[in-house]
């Protein structure tokens, strides 16, 4: 993989920023491989992606970095300049649904996700074959008390030093401080097209409202049960032969795919959060 700099920028809209930021770039002879701008004229904020070939910089990431942040003090950014070559370390939390998981382990085994995936943890001890299938560390939690339970969580994932938690269908509802302490690098699926049909079984309730499409949202988790910040979604068209089993079975491609996208926009940093919704560029 080419060795990049992702630039990434959240700031109030002003005149000369593009400007700005494209005459440090030239300044330090950065050729950009991928430019994403937008303007949010309602919240007058500006948005920026760029990715930039690390090779063409004379000077090395923590300079690089040094020099850029008196360019972003003047201009009032919020702003992260991450290096492509620096894995994320990303937690799998399961239940008992393996589609999910299975998806995001095969596409890390070839390469499609690039992370480092150093442990899985589970609430069902089925769990652990995929695990041992990835070579992947597997460590079963007994949920029968959940403050327990999530404390176990909280320290396997300050052990394993984990950049982004993936909930792959994990089945537990996350405690409010640990959603806080998690804001913005935990990801879920949630197995609707969300606002529609959050909370226990949507595919039943998606079946009772008679709906002609269902969907699986990847959003961002929040103390605010399937209320996060939308990542990506997907949907696919049922009719009214589709009984809710059927549904579940077709859903399942759904939420795969929502979820797969999801981390990769994320490990790629092209998803910038501001409030409750994202801009992701895709």
């Amino acid at each position: 993989m080419q060795s990049t700099y992702r630039l990434v920028i959240d700031c109030p809209d002003q005149t000369g920023l593009v400007a700005a930021v494209s005459q440090f770039l030239s300044e330090y002879g950065a050729n950009i491989l991928e430019a994403s701008h937008h303007s949010d004229l309602q919240l007058n904020r500006f948005f920026m992606r760029h990715e930039i070939d690390a090779k063409s910089i004379a000077v090395d990431h923590e300079h690089f970095v040094s020099a850029f942040s008196k360019v972003a003090e003047r201009y009032e950014m919020r702003w992260t300049l991450n290096d492509s070559q620096k894995n994320m370390n990303v937690a799998l939390l399961a239940s008992r649904e393996s589609h999910c998981l299975i998806d995001v382990l095969h596409r890390w085994h070839t390469g499609e996700l690039q992370c480092n995936i150093p442990c899985i943890i589970a609430n069902h001890e089925t769990m652990r074959e995929y695990a041992d299938w990835y070579k992947v560390p597997f460590h079963f939690i007994d949920f029968s008390d959940k403050t327990k339970a999530f404390k176990e969580v909280e320290s396997l994932l300050e052990y394993y030093q984990i950049d982004l938690t993936v909930l792959a269908r994990f089945m537990q509802i996350v405690p409010n401080y640990l959603c806080h302490k998690l804001a913005g690098k935990a990801i879920n699926i949630h197995h609707s097209f969300l606002p529609s049909f959050a909370g226990a079984k949507p595919y039943q309730q998606a079946y009772e409202r008679g709906v002609k499409l269902i969907g699986a949202t990847c959003h961002y988790v929040t103390s605010d049960l399937d209320d996060g910040p939308i990542i990506e979604q997907e949907v696919l068209r049922i009719s009214h032969s589709d009984s809710a089993q059927d549904m579940v079975r077709k859903g399942k491609r759904c939420e795969v795919n929502a979820l797969a996208n999801g981390i990769r926009y994320h490990l790629q940093d092209r998803i910038i959060i501001h409030q409750n919704k994202t801009l992701v560029f895709a």
